[in-house]
């Protein structure tokens, strides 16, 4: 079995990915502010506050690495720019999640992130299969999945999203090494 380093930095051309710090909270909690991100997510609140932020970043830290992780997205001339992690899902399969801030959207840094990931989780982590899902109306999450190798499921969830305070129609999704 292959050692798992605690704290994973995946680079790729533009982006580092790596373990959130709490030095982190404030650039995470301007850019999760935004009802257009929060609202593309499941897990993440609205509004998004330093306490959101602060907490997000503290359970990140107590992941164990070899089963879940989660890293801050960071630009090389930006900084901080989102998040992605790898977490378990209700049925305990892994499932990629992500989001990016929205001065950031369309400029393929999302696919150039969970493309940098999966490399990580293949070669590093050694996972080989990786469920994701996107809500049905955000068909730009959709693109990102595809580019990098996903496939779609033909399965619909209904899937609880904190910041919208309701149930969304999700597009579930595969990653097979």
């Amino acid at each position: 079995m292959t050692t798992i380093d605690l704290a994973p930095d995946i680079r790729t051309a533009r982006l580092r990915l790596r373990r959130p710090e709490l030095a982190d909270a404030p650039a995470i909690a301007k850019l999760a502010s935004d009802y257009a991100v929060a609202g593309n997510t499941t897990r993440m609140p609205y509004p998004y506050g330093q306490d959101d932020a602060r907490a997000y970043i503290s359970q990140a830290r107590a992941l164990n690495p070899r089963e879940q992780n989660t890293f801050v997205v960071e630009h090389k001339d930006a900084g901080v720019i989102g998040a992605l992690g790898f977490h378990r899902n209700r049925s305990a399969s892994l499932e990629l999640g992500y989001w990016l801030g929205r001065p950031y959207w369309g400029k393929g840094l999302a696919t150039e992130a969970v493309d940098g990931s999966l490399r990580w989780a293949k070669t590093v982590w050694e996972r080989r299969l990786i469920y994701s899902g996107h809500f049905a109306d955000n068909e730009a999450s959709g693109r990102v999945l595809i580019k990098t190798g996903f496939l779609y499921t033909g399965e619909v969830q209904r899937r609880f999203s904190r910041a919208r305070g309701a149930e969304a129609a999700t597009r579930m999704m595969v990653w097979i090494a």
